[in-house]
Parts: C-alpha cells; structure tokens; sequence
C-alpha cells in the first residue's frame, strides 16, 4: 500500500534536532519551512522530519512522567565508536541501560531516546 516516508519529531528547536540526525546519519535538508517550523532530513529513502512544539517537554522515560513518545534505532558497527561519535554531535548517554552491550540508549538534543545498536534483525545475526 505504501511505504515510510518520515518519522516526525517534536522539539523546541527544529534547527538543532534536525541538525544532529543530519549528522548522526548522514543526510541532508530536502525540506525547510520559510519560518524554520519545519526541517525535514533525508537520505535518499526515509526522512526524519524536526518540528516545531513550543510546549515540547523532554521526555523523562524510564522514569515516570513524559514517555519517551518514540524512539528510533540505529544500526552501527563499532558501538563504543558510534556511541563516541552520537554524543561529540550533541547526544547524551542515558542513565538507564537495558542491554548496553548490544544497544546503547541515548538521548538527541530534544531528549528524545534512541538506541545505538549491532542487533541489525538480519538473519546473518
């Protein structure tokens, strides 16, 4: 029927998160509101797309209070490496980690978690 074409992110500052997963994954602008609400990034087959909410509060998880809403995970090679090269962008190491030998959780410049992981679901792994 379709295919996924973004995932949308709220933040306070549209520039900054779009910015940083830009970086994180190697993509480029392809959309920009003129009044800077809206930053789409991509890399030729999905967006992450950064949007402006004023009232945005950073999510909390896994403590109680604001859920974490979504999260994304990233497939790398090295983590140590990876998860050197996420926080030198602006990421955060989050305090609570599950498994962090084979996911790494931490938060973008929004506060939103995402994980760094070599689990890639392919049957090779």
């Amino acid at each position: 029927m379709g295919r996924l074409a973004s995932v949308s992110l709220d933040t306070s500052d549209p520039a900054t998160l779009a910015d940083f997963y830009a970086s994180l994954l190697g993509m480029r602008r392809i959309y920009e509101r003129p009044d800077g609400s809206v930053i789409a990034v991509s890399d030729g087959t999905i967006a992450i797309t950064a949007m402006l909410a004023a009232d945005h509060v950073r999510p909390t998880w896994p403590e109680p209070g604001q859920q974490q809403q979504l999260h994304l995970d990233v497939a790398v090679t090295d983590l140590p490496v990876a998860v050197a090269a996420a926080m030198r962008l602006g990421a955060i190491e989050a305090a609570h980690q599950p498994m962090p030998d084979v996911w790494r959780v931490l938060l973008d410049p929004a506060g939103h978690p995402f994980c760094l992981t070599t689990a890639t679901g392919s049957l090779d792994s």
